[in-house]
């Protein structure tokens, strides 16, 4: 997650007491909650008190005199550098102490009372699903509620996630992030005041491997097939005409298992598709089109004369990647802060192993690059999980304590409708040739950024590759 503080604001103390700086904390661009300096230093003692002062990053320190404007931002600068590296430390940003002070101020941020209301949540075929639940209910809680209500067995929750998404006027989802441990679901989709973002269960990992898992259980497998269903429909999973006829052959006989077997050897079966953005591979300013599955981002654009063609990039050959903001200035170059300011523009950079010995830097701009980073840390953890024995049933980590609420009434996963036909103009893909144009390079780390080493994660999952494997 990209935690930041952009912005303080000065605030009328309680009771007509003095005024107070405050720090507005977003989360992928998106105000999560309010925070004063001494909230946060007591998060900072709490967590030093449990795991110690030398694991800890350093925190900026009290003043005994008020705070200039220019040490009021300098603070501001120091800590969002704390919040982000708290919240990239696996143990840290992990934990229960910190990930229950950001629920805690999400809900008060947004003067929420604690009550039980009813949630709606999408499967990925536009199906609605109601759950009861608190608002103080935490991601984990409200995924579960769901998964009572649908009567997917408990090992089976760790496979899927409750996604926020924004709904287009077409119907189609623009993924905006995975609901975090540190977050309210309710909270987060409400504060937001459009009725266009909703909350969607869909699937969490990314080997096709794991659907063997999911397809043991009916309900699991009504899920798993109602999500491929619906991408197919969007275009998602690309398929020829004769693909196509084979699984609506295979759709009219109910033969979901055979279905679903079909659909895992089609390109981007399981991929997560974002809205069109701009890149600088195979030049600069190309438009493209981003997919993420499969241990790779994959890049579909249009070269002259209108021929689709499509880049993929390996997660094991990336060596790190970033995410980094900008905010444009209005015309006249000079902007107070806060003020006068442009859209923030959001850009996912990573370092590549184009062949052996040349590493290659290669930037998206995507209001989605936050989103896009989230899908390449989860690819690389499972990769790790994998490589070290494990498996992903043990990545959900159960709650110690506190009870669940289970709903008597069980909804049951309907099958989606016949497939569309096929867009007859749809073009067969065609792998991007390595002799491509070199990629144009932007220097990620201009001046016109405000990315610094600490913004940058590093891949374990990296490997050595030589040419032959281009």
């Amino acid at each position: 997650m990209h935690f930041s503080i952009p912005e303080t604001e000065s605030r009328s103390g309680d009771s007509g007491g003095s005024a107070y700086v405050a720090y507005n904390i977003h989360v992928n661009g998106v105000l999560h909650c309010r925070v004063r300096y001494s909230q946060l230093l007591g998060l900072h003692e709490q967590l030093r008190k449990e795991y110690g002062a030398n694991v800890l990053p350093a925190f900026p320190p009290k003043k005994l005199f008020s705070l200039t404007p220019a040490e009021v931002e300098q603070r501001r600068e120091q800590l969002e550098k704390y919040m982000q590296a708290v919240r990239q430390d696996p143990l840290l940003g992990s934990s229960e102490t910190f990930n229950s002070f950001l629920r805690r101020a999400q809900q008060e941020t947004q003067q929420v009372p604690t009550e039980e209301v009813s949630l709606e949540v999408l499967l990925s075929n536009g199906q609605k699903v109601q759950v009861n639940v608190l608002t103080s209910d935490q991601t984990e809680d409200v995924l579960e509620a769901v998964a009572a209500k649908l009567d997917l067995p408990d090992d089976l929750i760790g496979y899927f996630s409750l996604f926020l998404v924004r709904e287009k006027e077409d119907g189609a989802f623009s993924f905006v992030r995975k609901l975090q441990e540190f977050e309210l679901p309710y909270v987060s989709v409400t504060s937001l005041r459009s009725q266009e973002y909703k909350i969607v269960l869909r699937k969490s990992y990314w080997d096709s491997a794991y659907d063997d898992d999911v397809m043991e259980n009916r309900v699991g497998l009504n899920l798993l097939y109602a999500q491929t269903v619906s991408d197919i429909e969007r275009g998602w999973i690309l398929v020829t005409k004769e693909q196509h006829r084979q699984l609506k052959s295979l759709q009219e006989k109910v033969s979901k298992k055979e279905f679903l077997r079909l659909a895992q050897t089609l390109r981007h079966y399981g991929y997560l598709r974002f809205d069109a953005c701009v890149a600088d591979f195979p030049e600069k300013d190309c438009p493209v089109v981003v997919s993420a599955g499969n241990s790779e981002l994959s890049l579909q654009l249009r070269l002259p004369g209108q021929q689709l063609r499509e880049g993929s990039f390996r997660v094991t050959r990336m060596r790190c990647w970033r995410v980094t903001s900008s905010v444009p200035l209005p015309s006249g170059g000079t902007s107070s802060p806060g003020r006068g300011r442009g859209e923030v523009r959001l850009e996912l950079a990573f370092e590549y192993l184009m062949s052996k010995d040349r590493l290659q830097w290669v930037t998206i701009t995507s209001p989605q690059a936050i989103m896009m980073s989230i899908c390449l840390q989860s690819m690389v953890d499972e990769l790790m999980v994998k490589k070290s024995g494990g498996s992903i049933r043990k990545m959900l980590r159960r709650r110690v304590g506190g009870t669940l609420r289970r709903s008597d009434s069980q909804q049951a996963v309907k099958s989606p409708p016949l497939l569309e036909s096929p867009d007859a103009s749809r073009e067969s893909m065609v792998k991007l040739s390595s002799k491509l144009s070199a990629v144009s390079l932007r220097g990620i780390g201009s001046p016109s950024t405000d990315a610094s080493a600490s913004d940058v994660h590093g891949n374990f999952a990296f490997e050595g590759i030589g040419d032959e494997d281009l």
